[in-house]
């Protein structure tokens, strides 16, 4: 059996081994990284033989890390990055505790700047340069932000936008209009290297916790029984090995009148949007929990922690430049905006 991962920021680390009969046998660990002192790579070979082959990527790095000689230096390896190679080569690396997850929660940023990103993150993680990332947004100001293959002149009200002052950005993914404003919505976004099938999973257990029974509603709805929550959209990305975007937004305690003002809603849609007076709040979150919105995402990314792990990050300066480049070329033109799909 073989398997190969390319560390994040690192190099290639390959795995030959033998599952006989439920445990690792003839483990041989191979790359292009540097490791020293020499004979670190036969102890970590030694400490994989005879493991059960149904370890989990947490420990069987483990034991990698208890097995290297003192003083051991490694270069574009690490212990988890051949956890997940010897996974791969089980044909086991279908979850989330296999990637070494991190998460970026930065400060306000322009509503431009946000759908940039991410791009520019999910495509960072399918050329196998950024792990599989975890990001809360912050919102630089109001905005709308329409999918894909929407029509702008179909969704939002031009005068509406300008009266508020609120920008109208257009995202990579699919899916339909969302209204935003700092400190009413609860963002975030995914960039995960494989495709899975319930990438919600995790929130909903943080809203459990929370005291909040919800489900995810298909296409791509989270939902309780007092109605819609959030909606989500995801996009693939077909460089190097691939990746997928899959981002939320969570109705925190919205202006629904103000939010009436901008999109172009019809009557059939204003239940699904959570309201049927232009005179309430879209509140779920901050009725349903009591918590203050900082509370709700901090109890978010607690959850996300100890179900999958989660190392702090940050938008590294290659990534902000080629963020802002594609501000200034794509996300910030008309062009862009008014296409028509």
């Amino acid at each position: 059996m073989h398997g190969e991962y390319k560390v994040p920021g690192g190099k290639l680390v390959v795995v030959d081994l033998d599952d006989d009969q439920g445990v690792l046998r003839n483990v041989q660990v191979a790359g292009d990284f540097f490791l020293e002192p020499d004979e670190a790579l036969g102890a970590i070979d030694a400490a994989l033989e005879g493991v059960p082959s149904d370890t989990d990527a947490t420990g069987l790095a483990a034991r990698v890390e208890a097995a290297l000689p003192e003083g051991t230096v490694m270069y574009g390896i690490t212990a988890e990055g051949v956890a997940v190679a010897v996974r791969r080569a089980l044909a086991h690396a279908t979850d989330w505790t296999d990637y070494d997850w991190q998460l970026i929660h930065t400060e306000p940023q322009s509503p431009a700047l946000l759908m940039a990103l991410d791009e520019v993150l999910t495509t960072e993680v399918a050329e196998g340069r950024r792990p599989p990332t975890l990001r809360v947004w912050e919102w630089g100001g109001p905005a709308v932000i329409i999918g894909s293959f929407q029509s702008l002149r179909n969704e939002v009200d031009p005068e509406g936008a300008a009266r508020h002052g609120i920008d109208v950005v257009r995202r990579i993914s699919g899916g339909g209009a969302m209204f935003v404003e700092p400190g009413n919505t609860i963002t975030y976004s995914l960039s995960v290297p494989d495709s899975y099938a319930y990438l919600d999973d995790w929130v909903l257990g943080a809203l459990a916790d929370m005291g909040i029974k919800a489900w995810y509603q298909p296409l791509n709805d989270i939902a309780t029984e007092a109605g819609k929550i959030a909606g989500a959209a995801q996009k693939r990305v077909v460089a190097g090995d691939g990746a997928v975007l899959h981002h939320v937004t969570m109705s925190y305690d919205i202006d629904a009148e103000k939010m009436l003002d901008v999109l172009r809603i019809g009557k059939e849609k204003m239940s699904d949007k959570g309201t049927t007076s232009a005179k309430k709040r879209v509140d779920p979150l901050r009725r349903q929990t009591g918590l203050s919105r900082a509370d709700v995402i901090d109890r978010m990314i607690g959850s996300f922690r100890d179900r999958y792990g989660l190392s702090q990050g940050a938008v590294t300066d290659r990534e902000t430049a080629l963020a802002e480049e594609l501000v200034r070329t794509k996300f910030a033109t008309e062009e862009w905006l008014a296409r028509i799909p």
